[in-house]
């Protein structure tokens, strides 16, 4: 019973406290943490959606050069 204990039924408890604990200290952010959240998304969608636009603008002219055009 012992291993039983210390290799399912410990840990198990362990994480159970530790769940409890952080859900405990969660909390639903306010109007202004939203906003400043949700910005910062968008800022990082624009520059990551900038980036690949102009690697794939910069990347067609090469390959047409390196294929042929398709001609």
């Amino acid at each position: 019973m012992d291993v039983l204990e210390d290799t399912i039924i410990d840990p198990l408890t362990d994480f159970y406290h530790d769940s409890r604990r952080f859900l405990e200290k969660c909390r639903k952010p306010d109007m202004e943490e939203f906003s400043r959240t949700a910005i910062a998304t968008l800022i990082g969608f624009l520059i990551i959606g900038a980036i690949g636009f102009f690697v794939k603008l910069i990347h067609i002219p090469i390959n047409n050069i390196i294929v042929g055009g398709g001609q």
